[in-house]
């Protein structure tokens, strides 16, 4: 897959940095752009979405735009109700536990989680909740945030480079307040190497692009190469594919 243009890479990154200030912007430039990605491959008019981690629901409501029947799940309440997605979406909202989800097996043509990954203490697990509520031949997109990337430490990047505890202490230092995350509580350092090692000798999905999310270019490449993919990806996106 090929993503359209450095004006889209320059985009997305100057939504992220004011992502605090202006989230509506950030995450419904997100939300399109993902949705994009995922057109590129398959349909998503009249297809079955489940948005697993998704907080407010851009993306859900994104996928709704374009006639998908999507669904959010996240486990926090509090990130549901404080975003803009209004009360169309809060119908199709479910707290739930991304370990544990509340759909049988095989239910979804598309199983979506945007960089929820790094949240989560035991990922493998998620993952494997992911595939098992996707149907045989439906698609998966799974991004994150890894750790070493100089967006690793999130907030407090990229003084991350030089300890958690460290960086934790400059940020509310210097903002007044304690960071959103803490590592080992909601933050966990997650690596792309055995990330792709551990989806890769999985028999139930096949791994149809495994790339940078957001460069325009090379964003394939960076990731074949061992120890450089840990800086420079950024963020890594898996397209993947449930195997019959």
């Amino acid at each position: 897959m090929r993503d359209p243009s450095i004006r889209r890479s320059v985009a997305l990154f100057r939504a992220f940095m004011k992502e605090q200030d202006d989230p509506a912007h950030a995450y419904s430039l997100l939300a399109r752009d993902a949705a994009d990605q995922v057109e590129r491959i398959t349909p998503l008019k009249d297809r079955l979405v489940v948005d697993v981690g998704g907080g407010g629901g851009w993306f859900t409501e994104e996928f709704r735009s374009r006639g998908a029947e999507a669904y959010l799940f996240d486990c926090d309440a509090g990130e549901m109700a404080g975003a803009g997605a209004g009360s169309e979406l809060k119908t199709g909202a479910v707290v739930a536990d991304g370990y544990l989800l509340p759909l049988a097996d095989g239910v979804a043509d598309v199983a979506f989680s945007s960089n929820v990954l790094e949240h989560v203490a035991d990922p493998e697990t998620f993952l494997s909740e992911l595939i098992r509520v996707t149907k045989p031949g439906g698609l998966l997109y799974v991004a994150f945030t890894n750790w070493l990337s100089p967006w690793g430490g999130h907030e407090q990047a990229p003084w991350h480079y030089l300890g958690a505890d460290r960086a934790r202490r400059r940020y509310t230092r210097r903002a007044g307040r304690d960071p959103k995350h803490t590592l080992g509580e909601n933050l966990f350092p997650i690596h792309i190497g055995p990330t792709l090692k551990a989806v890769r000798a999985r028999d139930d999905v096949e791994v149809v692009a495994a790339r940078s999310r957001y460069w325009p270019f090379l964003a394939e490449a960076v990731v074949r190469v061992p120890g450089v993919r840990e800086f420079a990806t950024w963020n890594l996106l898996l397209i993947l594919r449930r195997c019959p």
